[in-house]
Order: structure tokens, then sequence, then C-alpha cells
């Protein structure tokens, strides 16, 4: 299906069609927002949006469910507050936890596996005129092998350098989030990876330590989904040795995505064997904004924790002790050599006296 060429207006028009959403910084990273967005570098600013269509008209970012084969047509919104006309690179990416929890889309170079590679922009590049907006339609369509369940990406435009025909990335991009479900059943699930306990004591003998419980969530499943998190330590018995207090919910994590967690308890016995459990639980959210807990996901691990002070105590005291027996045992010990050299000696003289 061909598609039109994109249409300029007035840059009025466009902020009245298009709700600004997303900035991505010098850097590339994606935050989302629901007031205007614009990157300004000297003379140039600009501005993105959805367009106004069958699909609503201020969305904050693109929403979509489609089956696998599925195809629909929206369009992108760019507006130059600049004075000078504006030369974009425009393109598709997927979309990625940063290892600071925030989402950032792919650069124009790397290879797309979900949205990116489904998301298509009738041209690779817009010119807008100081003043004016353009709008840019895209269309996504899916291949029949596409898999069930949530993905996340983007539409980026990038300030391309002069003379670069390729529209690769410069230092300033602008984005909006596309989340697409693709239909079929969905399974959500989170697993505790590589959870470990270690135990930092103190020379104090009644004195308490440190211990530090670390592990990777990972998003085993197909859905998009964020985890609320209980930590805690108990000793023998099932006795509690330390809670930690509150922990951040984690990021929104992508299917196959993790995310490390570090989490220090203070004043922790040390009970010769520590257990350190990790409660997870999957918050999904649907379109409508709506957030749904799941059933929780627990995992344990152990970890020795010898009282080195107490032990030497316990060796000093029983030094002690030895030390105090000796010279007891060693008068027990003469008085029964004495012994055994003085009964025969008592036996010959009892004989003889018969």
């Amino acid at each position: 299906m061909h598609l039109p060429r994109p249409r300029t207006t007035t840059a009025a028009g466009s902020l009245a069609q298009a709700t600004v959403v997303v900035l991505l910084a010098v850097l590339g990273i994606l935050g989302a927002g629901t007031a205007p967005a614009a990157a300004a570098d000297g003379e140039v600013s600009w501005a993105v949006g959805t367009a106004s269509n069958d699909f609503g008209s201020g969305r904050a970012n693109y929403r979509y469910t489609l089956d696998p084969g599925g195809r629909l047509d929206d369009g992108l919104v760019v507006v130059n507050h600049g004075t000078t006309p504006l030369h974009l690179a425009v393109y598709a990416a997927d979309g990625f936890t940063t290892e600071q929890g925030r989402l950032d889309l792919a650069a124009k170079d790397a290879k797309p596996t979900g949205v990116g590679a489904w998301v298509h922009t009738d041209r690779s590049d817009v010119t807008v005129p100081p003043g004016k907006s353009v709008e840019v339609p895209f269309t996504v369509a899916l291949p029949d092998s596409a898999a069930p369940g949530e993905y996340m990406g983007g539409l980026v435009t990038s300030l391309t350098r002069d003379g670069d025909a390729g529209g690769s990335d410069g230092n300033r991009r602008l984005g909006i989030r596309i989340r697409l479900r693709v239909g079929g059943e969905l399974k959500p699930s989170l697993s505790v990876e590589d959870l470990r306990v270690r135990y930092s004591g103190t020379p104090n003998p009644l004195g308490k330590g440190d211990a530090t419980i670390t592990y990777t969530i990972h998003n085993t499943g197909n859905a998009i989904l964020t985890a609320r998190q209980t930590v805690s330590l108990s000793g023998l018995f099932g006795r509690l040795s330390g809670e930690a207090g509150h922990i951040d919910d984690s990021p929104e994590l992508l299917p196959g995505d993790t995310w490390k967690v570090s989490v220090p308890i203070h004043g922790v016995v040390p009970a010769l064997r520590l257990t350190g459990t990790v409660t997870l639980m999957p918050l999904l959210t649907d379109a409508a904004g709506s957030v749904a807990p799941l059933a929780n996901v627990e995992s344990t691990a152990h970890a020795w924790t010898i009282p080195w002070a107490v032990l030497l105590v316990l060796i000093v005291l029983c030094g002690l002790v030895v030390a105090a027996l000796a010279p007891r045992r060693r008068r027990r010990t003469k008085l029964r050599a004495q012994e055994a050299v003085e009964q025969p000696l008592r036996e010959r003289e009892t004989s003889d006296r018969r």
C-alpha cells in the first residue's frame, strides 16, 4: 500500500493534533511525560507527538494490540520550533532497560528484532521548515510468526550531521514509545537467580554484624512486569535475624530483561547459619493502566556465620579449664604410679608372714 508523502501544516495546528511526550537526551536515554518535550541546540529546536486520527487525539504514546500477520497505519508529528530548516532521520527501534532502570531505544545501526523490525516509516528522513510541522506516516506490520506477548520500542527522530545522508544518530534524539501487544497467550513470569547471602561480623563477642543479600530478577515470561520486593534473614530454627527496610519496586522489565539487586541488612546476629529469603510480587499493568498483582515468587539461600569472637572466647576458657585441671591430673597419675609400685611389696610381705 502506497502511503502519501509527509504533509506540511502550521505549527499551531500540529500542536492541537499531537501531544509531545518523550525526550531522548544527549545520551539517548528515554523519559516519558505528559508535558511538551523538546530538544534545543542553538537555533535548532523541535518536538514530536502522536498524530490525531482514528486512534484518538492527545495520546501520550502509542499502544497497540495486533494479532500475528496484522497491520495498521498511524502517524508521527514533528514540529520545528527553530528558525532554520530542520533535517532529521526518522526510524523505529527496539526498546531496552538500561542499568539505571530507564527505558531507552536502540541506536539506528542496531539490528531490530521486535518493534524496530515491524514498524516502518514511509521515509528514512524528514525536513521541516521553521515554524512548521510535518506528519510522517508509518505502518505496523506483524509477520505471521510473531510470538505472543508484549513488546516495547519506539519511533525516533535524530538530528543528522551535516552531509550525513545516511541519517545516523547525532547528539540529539527525540522519540515516542510504542507498546505492542501481540495476540496469543500471555505468560507473565519472574524468577530470582544467583541469590547469595554474605555476612560481615564484628570483633565484639556480644555484637551484631551486617549482611548483604544480592540477587538478579529475570523476566522469563512474555509480559512487561514490575517486581515488588521483600527481603528477610532468619537464623537457626527459623528465628528472624533481620529484615530489610523498604525496597523500591524494580523498573519495568521487558521480556528477557534482568535487574541486579543488592540489599544490606544491619544488626544481624551471627547464628551459625543464616537463611536469606527473597519474595517477589510480579505487577502486571494492562492497557488501561490498572495494576494487577500476580502470585508471589520466593527463593532462599544460606550462609554460614561462624561467630569467631565467641569461638575464641570459648577456646580460651577451655584452655584455662585444662590448665586448672592439669596439676590434679598429674597428682592422680603420680599416686597411681606409686600405688603400682607399693602394691607388689605389700603382697610379698603378706605372703612371707604366712
